[in-house]
């Protein structure tokens, strides 16, 4: 749908604009005329102003009509700040999808989005129409350069792309940009935010050079005078920009590190004690700040920077400080589980970190191991899904190449132990509870936690057969192992076979001692056998099956070559 097309059609396609003659039309081009011919400044400037007072309801043929004139403008008046920033804002209004009418027609809305789009890919097709806006940002009068911020920034919106490749070409164009932070009025400081977190969308190049013209110590200078967490609006934009500038950019997060910046987000996480009302604004800044610092850990980066921010965050007093939001009191739900998930990433594969968190302990009577606390929740039927996970995904990382913590888990399952642990709940005890628990969520997090124990650890998986179960009063005691398959048998909701298959096929996993035990029971093989060859269309069904292949794939490779399958 071009704007030839909608000119033609007539005024009944723009929002606001009702049916029968179109008597603004005329109006604007008298108002065009006067921009083009007058000798007169002050009548151009009037001019001007009509036609920005015309181009919030009349967008489409301010637009069409008028563009060519503002840009001569915008070349040809630079000493007359009014007729600029006159200029800039009604070109702002015309490429804008920001309507002053909010009752509008999905179609309507449509056709609005697609001339915004289009009156932008014409603004930018003459490059130098751009490098002209950049030098209008280096004015100093505000009603110059605020105009151009927004202007700049409904651009970036449209033709992000396009326009972000004439930025990097255009002599200090990102300079320009990046001056913005420093501008005392916080209205042009705070939209300049918002440019910025346009420009570096998806531009690793732009981001690396954002980088290095300081951003770092601009953004976080200006999180701090905020207020970090308790401040507003403007927070929340400022960590959404070092989310860009640090997200999947290898060179930006060496940068974050070598420049000592990890030691100033810890002062983000000091709380207080006083956590009964937390603002939604509050909440959202904690959110990001968390988030900032997974992606500086994060498990996709490198191992050697992941490792590097970890021993940073540990030194710098950053994981103990999630620790304490961790084990704090009236923290909100999403912030607690966001928090988990932090902890997770920052102590996921350093020995150093996973030890630290291993002797944290809650500010209980008496005083419980955080781990055990975390347990306590993740097999708790009543606390929310996403925080069994967040706890699942925590243990998970705490055991990630831990044979110590490992060795540990295990330790409290068995029997030379348990007696020692006198009334204190163990990890252990908690594991196997949520193990046979009639909780089916708490099956499947108990056993997937438990494989985690034992993963690649093959003495551990020995030392897991000596646990012996008392199933009932009066029966003899059975095996961990042997109550698995147990259950299994008993035809279990599918989140328990699941999570109990997954265990199995960790133990069995290059342990023959274990398959030994394992096909004692000659009624495990032929259930094995009958439930994988069951047919069944349900996709969950089949993932059941296909665990039970791998079990039988690894008895089969013992048996005949063995050797068995990881």
């Amino acid at each position: 749908f071009s704007l030839a097309k909608a000119q033609q059609a007539g005024p009944s396609l723009f929002p606001g604009q009702p049916h029968g003659p179109d008597l603004s039309s005329p109006q604007i081009q008298k108002l065009c005329d006067r921009v083009a011919s007058s000798t007169l400044l002050d009548d151009r400037r009037d001019a001007v102003r009509a036609l920005k007072s015309l181009s919030k309801k009349y967008r489409l043929e301010v637009g069409i009509q008028a563009m060519s004139h503002l840009i001569h403008v915008l070349q040809t008046d630079r000493s007359d700040s009014e007729i600029i920033g006159y200029a800039l804002d009604t070109l702002c209004n015309i490429m804008s999808n920001d309507l002053e009418e909010e009752e509008q027609e999905e179609n309507s809305q449509k056709q609005t989005e697609d001339f915004g789009s289009q009156f932008t890919e014409i603004f930018i097709k003459q490059h130098e129409n751009v490098t002209l806006l950049l030098t209008y940002l280096e004015e100093f009068d505000f009603h110059v350069r605020w105009p151009g911020v927004k202007l700049l920034t409904v651009l970036l919106k449209q033709q992000g792309p396009q326009l972000q490749q004439i930025i990097l070409v255009s002599p200090m164009g990102v300079s320009r940009l990046m001056d913005l932070l420093a501008d005392s009025r916080e209205v042009i400081r705070n939209d300049g935010v918002l440019l910025l977190q346009q420009l570096t969308k998806s531009n690793a190049a732009i981001q690396k050079i954002v980088a290095f013209e300081n951003a770092f110590e601009r953004l976080l200078d200006i999180i701090t005078d905020e207020g970090s967490s308790d401040g507003g609006i403007v927070v929340e934009d400022c960590l959404l920009l070092l989310q860009n500038l640090l997200k999947n950019n290898n060179s930006n997060q060496n940068f974050f590190k070598e420049g000592s910046y990890i030691q100033r987000m810890k002062p983000w996480f000091e709380v207080g004690d006083d956590n009964a009302s937390w603002s939604a604004q509050k909440v959202t800044n904690l959110h990001l700040m968390l988030q900032l610092v997974r992606v500086l850990v994060s498990p996709t980066n490198s191992p050697g920077a992941t490792s590097s921010c970890q021993k940073t965050m540990f030194h710098c007093g950053l994981l103990q400080q999630l620790c304490t939001i961790l084990m704090a009191t009236g923290v909100p739900a999403d912030i607690l589980t966001e928090t988990i998930n932090t902890v997770s990433e920052v102590i996921r594969g350093s020995q150093m970190n996973q030890d630290y968190f291993a002797s944290v302990n809650a500010p209980s009577n008496p005083p419980r191991p955080a781990i055990v606390v975390l347990l306590m929740s993740m097999v708790n039927e009543k606390q929310p899904f996403v925080l069994r996970c967040a706890v699942l995904y925590c243990f998970q990382c705490f055991l990630y190449r831990n044979q110590k913590g490992q060795g540990e888990i295990v330790s409290t399952l068995l029997p030379s132990t348990i007696d020692a642990t006198g009334n204190s709940v163990s990890a252990g005890q908690l594991l196997c509870g949520g193990l046979f628990s009639t909780d089916s969520v708490s099956n499947w997090c108990a056993a997937v936690a438990l494989a985690h124990a034992l993963q690649e650890n093959a003495t551990l998986k020995e030392q897991l057969l000596r646990v012996q179960l008392a199933t009932s009063i009066g029966n003899p005691p059975v095996s961990l192992l042997q109550q698995c398959t147990n259950i299994l048998s008993q035809g279990s909701k599918v989140q328990t076979r699941v999570g109990l298959l997954m265990l199995l096929c960790t133990w069995l996993s290059n342990c023959p001692i274990a398959v030994t035990h394992f096909l004692h029971n000659s009624a495990n093989i032929p259930f094995i056998h009958i439930k994988e060859k069951i047919h069944s269309s349900r996709a969950e069904n089949h993932k059941v099956q296909h665990l039970l292949i791998v079990i039988v794939y690894n008895n089969i490779k013992l048996l005949k070559y063995r050797t068995l399958c990881s």
